[in-house]
């Protein structure tokens, strides 16, 4: 199938099609990415939009159940909602399990929803590589929400902002105290913070986990993208199903605002700034996995270790040699 045929199945919400596409943008091969490249710019044309919405959150704080859930509970509302988990790779082996569509049986019969997982590799912030592109081609199939489920690693991991409109943050009652609430990085990337498993003997935990996180956000300094009240902590329980349509509603004010207000498409602007960035650097260090670039690695690293070069002078003969032009 052609990349013309490809994009106008997209278009048409083409399931099958999706699949294969996103498949076609995860690949490394660089015949793959010349046809990736043209196939998301043939969709970019039609400048369909989503909203994205990113969430983290530490291992077995439940992201997986609050995306069964919350996906229900889209897709009873009439809306089309794609999921895409990143499932950790091994460093040993490099396979990842991906099995998130077994863990979300539910959403994964329902007909409205699209659950794709796909392996972090090598990558870093909690996210495939080719996440965006990943998100730009269900935005194109049509679908009203697109959900990016991460790794789940901490605190360092907020590259998931810069593809999403909507920055959701997990986490499980006990989690921390105001003085862990106030933590910079991933904490002061969240438009909202539920505590999840706000439930059964839990709930009273929650709720004091929850008025802890209220408060430290208060202490944040206030970002121009949000209005008064936000960020926001909120309670949810993805088992019982209990706050899910409150946080649905305050994303859609928080959306609401922001596209009143021109920081929906600043933001977008920016984020895509963002990306340009990126593929200028992976561009950059991919030409040091060239056969040519490596054994002058391998001659300079030499030169190096016997002390007849410093690695700042190695460094810059290095980049003269390799990364000119």
């Amino acid at each position: 199938m052609d990349t013309e045929q490809l994009s106008e199945k997209i278009l048409t919400g083409d399931r099958r099609a999706l699949a294969r596409a996103i498949t076609l943008v995860e690949s490394g091969r660089e015949d793959h990415r010349a046809k990736a490249g043209e196939l998301l710019s043939k969709l970019a044309k039609h400048k369909r939009q989503s909203l994205r919405i990113g969430l983290s959150g530490t291992p077995g704080v439940g992201k997986s159940t609050f995306i069964e859930s919350f996906g229900m509970l889209l897709t009873s509302l009439g809306l089309r909602v794609a999921v895409l988990a990143v499932d950790p790779s091994s460093a040993r082996s490099g396979g990842s399990i991906l099995g998130d569509k077994t863990r979300m049986e539910r959403l994964s019969r329902e007909k409205n929803a699209f659950i794709r997982p796909s392996p972090s590799q090598s990558h870093l912030g909690g996210v495939a590589r080719r996440s965006r592109e990943a998100v730009a081609l269900c935005e194109a199939a049509g679908f009203d929400v697109v959900l990016i489920e991460t790794v789940g690693v901490g605190q360092s991991e907020t590259v998931v902002a810069e593809m999403s409109d909507l920055f959701l943050l997990l986490l499980a009652p006990a989690g921390g105290d105001e003085l862990q609430g106030v933590k910079r990085g991933i904490m002061e990337m969240a438009d909202l913070i539920l505590v999840n498993k706000a439930d059964g003997a839990l709930k009273p935990v929650a709720t004091r986990t929850c008025a802890d996180y209220a408060g430290a956000l208060r202490l944040l300094r206030k970002r121009p993208q949000d209005p008064e009240d936000f960020p926001k902590a909120l309670m949810v329980s993805a088992v019982e199903e209990h706050g899910l349509e409150q946080a649905w509603e305050e994303m859609q004010a928080l959306t609401a605002w922001r596209k009143e207000n021109g920081h929906w498409e600043r933001r977008r602007a920016d984020q895509s700034c963002y990306w340009f960035d990126q593929e200028v650097r992976q561009a950059l260090l991919a030409r040091l996995h060239t056969a040519g670039a490596q054994a002058a690695m391998a001659e300079l690293s030499g030169q190096v270790a016997a002390g007849a070069l410093t690695p700042a002078a190695a460094a810059e003969q290095m980049l003269q040699d390799h990364l000119k032009g």
